[in-house]
């Protein structure tokens, strides 16, 4: 478990919109170009030191001891295949987008979101945080291993107190203390390869290991898996460079040159030494001894030098870092107390996110004990390379045309990352891993209530168009029978928004959970950005009640050429299925014809419609109950599959009964007495083949306006509607009934009993 992962100082400079400026970036990045970093200092030394670590001073022979030689090159490039690829996602991404504060969480959060970022961001500072704890317990055993008489817990704190203190300095001093580190470690190893001219290479090399086990568990065997557990650590730390775009000069170059160099050269000394610890101990030897790298070098001390000069800085690095994820996260409101985190000094320190962190790995520091939790820490940092590989993999599979990294690669190559990213951390530690998904998961879902709001693009909307358009192809190849996946998807033609207003919690009621709704306004004298902003509002509050709204404006003079175009236009997978008409349009009699072509075309475009009559003193009352009026099916009383103009009335009076939580009714007037036994059995069937619970059958033998005048009292009374509108019948119904009413005529595609 090892990452450094340093961000930037500040957010970027936003404008009054809250969208980040292009020139104001520029111009903050020339005015400090002169302090800033370049690829050696800034990402290749971080990167390097990182990863040439702990691993590779006390536990890399243990590896070639158990694997052999040719296993253990084979455990080396299976973890820089994965960090590799991975790394080269990371290029792809931060040659492509102005990477902004917090590193791995800006790339992440300007494709996928801030809610998936900071579900990431915030394990990542943990881990990052805690991280800094644990190398500081490193560099106390290296220390006790030469002085094994010191206190360990002043040990512990006086280091804490000097990496604290270079971090409270600044990342450029910090960085300065890099470069004498490097020259450490450049030394030990120039000291271990250099036994090779005294002669120590003595052994031949055992290419195949036996897999013999660790000295803790008494040697009573390992396997290949665990043995990569153990040594995949060491290839991790890509991130040094990334999150420190801020403060480097040109970003776009440096992270990709100094990453992907610093892997290489470390690649090249993981195997030499691979070889170089096959050739001057036995397998035993490198199986019993971790120190066998200090015993056999040329001089011994300047390995322990490096070995304590790789554990300060890879725990220097995670104190400089971590309070800049911290700060990052905060820039955006994705912790409480944000506004405090986000605050910097003026030379561009986080100094409030320093002194949180110094508190933590304080904290951490009192406990004495992290390796129960040491695997969730390396699954956290897994958690983010995997994510960097998705981003890559999903830029490139949605071919949109904003992404046109200068390092452009093979989609294979985040592919390779992301499963290997996976694999690798159940290799690892199923359980740990399984935990962490968890825990990532859970401060998603947390994060999506928050309703973030970002002062960037990012790629989901193309994301979700891309699935969206998938659909609809598969679903344009099925067979048009679509009867059991039926929903209400709403066309609301809109002349007048205070009307629209008015129907709002019918419409709501009739599509929610699963309906949609989309408002078509009709430009008449209404000036066309003054409607829109009305039904943008509509829209919004249909979406803030659970119902999927939008809306558009069309020009056209006439109320009926324009639907029917609009009608036409609308054709897909995912087209709207019911016409709501409200019945302020029957009072336009210069639309009467109008209106009764759109009525009789829609069943040919496979829309229902729905007419609207309100009454004016009751309106929906109690919104309790709704009356189904069916007509006379005599003589024969056959229920079958196709019940004609009824399906869409019985569905659209269910989704009431269950929005409303109140009764339904199903009605019919019969002409005939003599049927009357034959009509409460075909209604009873009617109801059971539907699945209606609990609605309630009514029979009723006399003249059809009769009954509607005497039938029991409902707030909504729902009619068939003939293919010709009849505003008399319309305004009688609603006299009659005392009530609201819906005149219902099926598109054809309703199936009640489906």
């Amino acid at each position: 478990m090892s990452e450094n992962d340093q961000a930037v100082n500040a957010s970027p400079p936003v404008s009054g919109h809250g969208v980040s400026t292009l020139q104001a970036q520029i111009d903050a990045q020339e005015a400090t170009k002169s302090n800033k970093l370049g690829t050696f200092g800034g990402v290749f030394t971080p990167t390097l030191l990182t990863i040439l670590g702990v691993i590779m001073y006390l536990r890399e022979g243990s590896v070639v001891g158990n694997a052999g030689l040719l296993g253990t090159w084979i455990i080396i490039a299976l973890a820089f295949v994965i960090t590799g690829t991975t790394a080269l996602s990371m290029s792809s991404i931060t040659t492509n987008i102005r990477v902004g504060a917090g590193g791995a969480f800006s790339m992440i959060s300007q494709s996928l979101g801030l809610e998936v970022g900071g579900s990431i961001g915030v394990p990542l500072y943990l881990a990052q945080a805690l991280a800094v704890s644990m190398y500081i317990f490193g560099f106390r055993e290296g220390w006790n291993y030469i002085f094994p008489g010191h206190p360990p817990l002043l040990l512990d704190l006086l280091t804490f107190a000097l990496v604290a203190g270079i971090a409270l300095v600044s990342a450029n001093f910090a960085f300065r203390v890099q470069y004498v580190i490097l020259v450490v470690i450049a030394v030990s190893l120039v000291s271990i390869l250099g036994s090779i001219f005294t002669g120590a290479m003595v052994n031949e090399p055992t290419l195949w290991g036996s897999y013999q086990g660790f000295p803790e568990n008494g040697f009573r065997g390992t396997s290949f898996a665990l043995v990569f557990a153990l040594f995949f650590p060491a290839a991790t730390g890509i991130l040094a460079g990334a999150n420190m775009s801020g403060d480097l000069a040109n970003p776009r170059r440096s992270i990709p040159r100094g990453t992907l160099s610093a892997i290489a050269l470390s690649f090249v000394i993981y195997v030499s030494l691979a070889y170089w610890l096959s050739r001057v101990a036995t397998p035993q030897e490198l199986l019993e001894n971790y120190n066998v790298m200090i015993d056999k070098a040329l001089w011994s001390p300047a390995v322990v030098l490096g070995l304590l000069g790789a554990t300060f800085s890879s725990g220097l690095a995670s104190f400089v870092g971590a309070p800049r994820i911290l700060q990052a996260l905060g820039s955006h409101d994705i912790l409480p107390g944000s506004e405090w985190l986000r605050q910097v000094s003026d030379k561009g320190e986080p100094r409030n996110a320093l002194y949180l962190t110094s508190a933590l790995v304080l904290g951490a520091l009192m406990l004495r004990d992290l390796n129960a939790i040491a695997p969730l820490l390396t699954m956290f940092f897994m958690i983010t390379y995997a994510m960097i590989n998705v981003v890559v993999l999903l830029e490139q599979s949605l071919g949109l045309v904003s992404f046109r990294p200068t390092m452009h690669f093979p989609i294979i190559v985040p592919l390779i990352g992301t499963i290997g990213c996976f694999v690798a951390m159940f290799v690892i530690n199923p359980v740990f891993s399984l935990i962490a998904l968890v825990l990532v998961v859970g401060i998603y879902v947390y994060l999506l209530g928050r309703h973030l709001r970002a002062p960037f693009g990012d790629m989901r909307s193309g994301l979700f168009n891309s699935v969206a358009e998938w659909a609809s192809k598969r679903v344009a190849d099925m067979p048009t029978s679509r009867e059991r996946t039926w929903k209400p998807d709403f066309l609301v033609p809109v002349k007048n928004p205070r009307n629209a207003r008015g129907t709002f919690r019918l419409i709501h009621d009739l599509t929610y959970p699963k309906g949609s709704v989309k408002l078509l306004g009709m430009r008449s004298d209404a000036e066309v950005a003054t409607l829109n902003d009305d039904l943008a509002t509509l829209t919004a509050a249909f979406r803030e009640e659970d119902v999927f709204g939008s809306h558009a404006v069309i020009d056209e003079g006439e109320f009926g050429p324009g639907m029917l175009a609009t009608m036409q236009a609308l054709g897909g997978s995912f087209r709207p299925n019911v016409l709501f008409l409200n019945d302020d349009l029957l009072e336009d009699q210069g639309e009467r014809h109008n209106l009764d072509q759109l009525v009789y075309k829609a069943r040919d475009y496979q829309i229902g419609v729905v007419v609207m009559a309100d009454h004016p003193k009751a309106h929906l009352g109690r919104k309790r109950t709704v009356n189904i009026w069916l007509h006379d099916q005599g003589p024969a009383w056959e229920l079958s599959m196709r019940l004609g103009n009824m399906d869409l009335a019985l569905l659209l009076g269910y989704k009431l009964l269950r929005n409303w939580k109140g009764r339904m009714r199903v009605i019919t007037a019969i002409r005939d007495g003599d049927d009357e036994e034959k009509a409460k059995q075909f209604l009873n069937n009617l109801v059971e083949a539907g699945r209606f619970r609990n609605a309630e059958t009514v029979v009723l033998t006399q003249p059809f306006e009769e009954a509607v005048k005497a039938a029991p009292h409902a707030d909504l009374n729902i009619f068939g509607q003939p293919q010709v509108l009849d505003t008399a019948f319309i305004r009688r119904m609603v006299d009659l009934s005392e009530s609201a009413c819906l005149f219902v005529r099926d598109s054809g595609t309703e199936n009640a009993l489906a």
